[in-house]
């Protein structure tokens, strides 16, 4: 269904893909946080309203998709407070707002919200148990969402990567380059999932939305399937970057040594997903050679540039 689509946090991985891929006739506003801060709940209350109402006199659907969190898990460690303002406090307030005008909300949570001691993939029913403070704040996020009355949505997504901003797939990239050999914790096994396709399926999920038939279960997964160690992970990346995966070397987590415990295992099912008659995931190895080649393209151009310099 035809939509507009408000995403706070838009200057992110996700937002960027969801801002790629929204199709003709849709509208999607993706602000960053510098323009809509969720921790100020009138300024964001205000905004969502303008946007609601532009929305509508183009005969559209509002819906929200909110990107916005507090992403460093080792800093929140620290500064659990500015975490938990940003990833509860501010997703309640939007999710208020979201309630006060009438419009769907599609709230972004994490794998982080468990304990890591599963054997098998953690479907969105699985009891949470986060380690650190950002699994914390996050589960208290999802709980302010679905606790505020708004007619909302939780989905858990896990390793995104993507061609820009800050992500593994690109500091594998850069290190690729740097260096001759790159340690990687091999203790670690997750879903590694790309953003172009996170955000394709949430904008399938916000079209469900938009027309009154959202799923029945408001707790949802999306990964791309399959599972890796993030080590796994990062010789896929040299693979598919031309380089020799020999140069990627396994270490402990005790070894690399990051304040925030991770999780050992926080493979996502995707059960509750496709259930829902939403589009199935493809497979993260199938996923990841579309991310590498434009990464290849886009050395491949700063070589040039820099031959002719």
């Amino acid at each position: 269904m035809t939509t507009a689509i408000w995403v706070p946090g838009g200057s992110g991985q996700v937002g960027t893909e969801l801002a790629r891929a929204c199709p003709p006739g849709n509208v999607l506003v993706a602000p960053g946080s510098h323009e809509v801060d969720i921790t100020d709940p009138q300024a964001t209350a205000a905004a969502l309203g303008r946007f609601a109402a532009a929305a509508r006199e183009l005969g559209l659907p509002p819906v929200v998709v909110n990107a916005a969190a507090y992403t460093d898990a080792d800093a929140a460690e620290t500064d659990e407070r500015r975490a938990f303002r940003v990833n509860a406090l501010g997703a309640g307030q939007l999710a208020e707002a979201c309630r006060e005008h009438d419009v769907p909300l599609i709230h972004l949570s994490t794998d982080y919200v468990f304990d890591g001691t599963a054997g098998e993939p953690y479907e969105a029913s699985a009891p949470p148990n986060p380690l650190n403070a950002y699994g914390r704040t996050k589960l208290a996020g999802e709980r302010a969402v679905l606790g505020s009355g708004a007619d909302a949505w939780v989905v858990r997504t896990a390793w995104v990567y993507s061609t820009h901003s800050v992500n593994f797939v690109r500091t594998m990239a850069r290190l690729e380059r740097e260096r001759e050999e790159v340690r990687v914790v091999d203790d670690q096994t997750g879903s590694p999932t790309s953003a172009a396709d996170l955000a394709s399926s949430l904008l399938s999920l916000a079209g469900r939305v938009a027309g009154g038939a959202g799923p029945a279960e408001r707790l949802l997964h999306y990964v791309n399937t399959g599972r890796a160690s993030w080590y796994e992970f990062a010789r896929a990346v040299f693979e598919h970057l031309g380089a020799d995966p020999r140069r990627v070397r396994p270490c402990t987590s005790a070894e690399f040594g990051r304040p925030a415990p991770r999780p050992a295992y926080s493979v996502l099912g995707v059960g509750a997903w496709t259930a829902s008659g939403l589009p199935a995931p493809r497979p993260w190895p199938a996923a990841l050679p579309e991310v590498t080649a434009a990464l290849r393209a886009e050395r491949a151009g700063e070589d040039r540039a820099a031959q002719r310099a």
